[in-house]
């Protein structure tokens, strides 16, 4: 007997329909998924249609030569638009860049802090990029390039540019074949970058990185017999006695015996971005670990530590950052010993670090709170010791949990650089430009500055926050 209803021939597969894929499922899942949604789509793209609308003239007659002043702007565009016309006057970005970039580094100099930028990235490297060579290698050669472009612009090609560019081949050259070694450009990059940007003799920062030494041969002796906590103490205290007792002197003596220096850059000569990234990046590297060690200490059952702890921390996120910083330009120099010459931007750093600090404390207190007890339990049962548990166990899980927060404490802080403004230092925002704006041949100008500084906080503030992502996925170890 034979089902008429019943199918033989299997149907051919075919394509799913148009509205279940690419684009078009895309835009009807999230732009026009029910009533309420698609009012709020169409709404938003005739706003946007509006802001364009009202923009796109003022952008479309931009001057970008052939101007230098805001009346020539305003001559070329009453000449290219019409009497009525208004233009965006980028030729003030041409004529101004190096201040928003430097500040008032002296140009024939410039090639120091692109370098130190360039040799920043290699330091960042291995660490951003641990387990994947290729990506290592692949960074340090596109930075290279951009640092040789750079120079080529900024100084022509002199004998700067080619002390760079052989630098640069090596570490790639490094990079490319034992990428670990690496580490030890980004250990040594803060005090080689603070001889790069300040200049004065190499012994400086030499000596002060023989401080860590004394640190590291002191713990190394101190801890197996008193414990970690007491070794970082008592090694903390021999490296301070041997900076503020012994370093001048040594440094002294070696120049005299050695002389070799790099012309020295006054403080006050730093501006613009690289003060912005000066400070943004001392900050963020210093104020993570000692965020981790506040929320230990915070967790600790130590009465005395957890107090302190605490108290810094509620003392610290209870005051506003400007406050901080009036204090580090106005109040600290009192508690210093008399005739001590304490510079301003290391006050600032020392002080946005410790602002930092409190909350990526928070942040990585969440992170520990939110695991399980088992874990402690576990590292318990493995016999392992505080320290030990704490880096092997507990802290790499609560650091993976609390990248999202760390990251979003680490854009704030990077922001936040701009409001070194108000204790005299030309921030990019509002010192540069406000000097920028002070030039009677810039007179009128407004929207231009903001834009350029706020393209550029965008950049460098969205690029933080893609990393974020692409290492929240890399350490995503769940399954759904």
């Amino acid at each position: 007997m034979s089902l008429l209803y019943v199918r033989r021939d299997m149907l051919a597969p075919q394509a799913p329909p148009a509205s279940q894929t690419g684009a078009i499922r895309w835009i009807r899942e999230n732009l026009f998924s029910g009533p309420f949604n698609t009012i709020l789509t169409l709404l938003a793209i005739w706003t946007l249609y509006q802001l364009i609308a009202l923009s796109w003239p003022w952008l479309a007659n931009g001057v970008w030569s052939d101007a230098n002043s805001m009346a020539d702007c305003r001559a070329v565009v009453a000449a290219n638009a019409g009497p009525d016309a208004s233009g965006a006057c980028w030729a003030m970005i041409r004529e101004r860049w190096h201040q928003f970039i430097f500040g008032f580094y002296p140009p024939e100099l410039w090639w120091r802090p692109i370098l130190t930028f360039a040799l920043l990235f290699v330091a960042l490297a291995p660490v951003l990029y641990s387990d994947n060579k290729g990506a290592v290698a692949k960074m340090c050669g596109v930075v290279g390039v951009l640092m040789v472009l750079c120079l080529i612009g900024a100084d022509g090609f002199s004998a700067h540019t080619v002390f760079a560019a052989a630098v640069m081949a090596a570490l790639t050259a490094i990079a490319a074949t034992k990428p670990r070694l690496l580490l030890i450009v980004t250990l040594l990059f803060p005090f080689v970058a603070l001889w790069l940007l300040w200049g004065g003799a190499v012994w400086g920062p030499i000596v002060a990185l023989i401080g860590f030494m004394v640190l590291a041969v002191v713990y190394g002796f101190v801890a197996p017999k008193l414990g970690p906590v007491m070794g970082a103490s008592i090694g903390f205290i021999a490296a301070c006695l041997w900076w503020l007792l012994l370093q001048s002197y040594v440094s002294e003596a070696w120049q005299a015996l050695l002389p070799f220096e790099l012309i020295e850059v006054d403080s006050d000569k730093f501006g613009g971005f690289l003060l912005a990234f000066v400070i943004g990046v001392a900050s963020i590297s210093i104020s993570l670990p000692l965020g981790i060690l506040l929320a230990l200490g915070r967790r600790s059952d130590m009465l005395l530590i957890k107090t302190l702890s605490v108290g810094f921390i509620e003392f610290v996120r209870g005051v506003p950052l400007i406050t901080m910083l009036f204090t580090a330009s106005l109040l600290l120099q009192y508690f210093l010993p008399p005739q001590t010459n304490f510079d301003l931007i290391l006050r600032v750093v020392i002080l946005v670090t410790i602002f930092s600090a409190a909350y990526n404390a928070e942040v990585v207190r969440g992170g520990l709170a939110a695991l399980p007890r088992g874990q402690y339990e576990a590292a318990d049962a493995l016999g392992l010791d505080y320290w030990q548990a704490q880096r092997l166990i507990i802290m790499p899980q609560a650091l993976k949990i609390s990248i999202p927060g760390i990251v979003s404490t680490f854009i704030g802080l990077f922001k936040d650089t701009t409001l070194v403004s108000f204790v005299g230092l030309a921030d990019p925002l509002r010192g540069i430009t406000t000097i920028v704006r002070a030039d009677i041949a810039w007179k009128g100008i407004y929207w231009e500055p903001y834009i350029f500084v706020g393209g550029i906080f965008f950049i460098v503030c969205f690029g933080m926050s893609r990393y974020s992502m692409y290492l929240e996925n890399k350490l995503k170890t769940d399954h759904s």
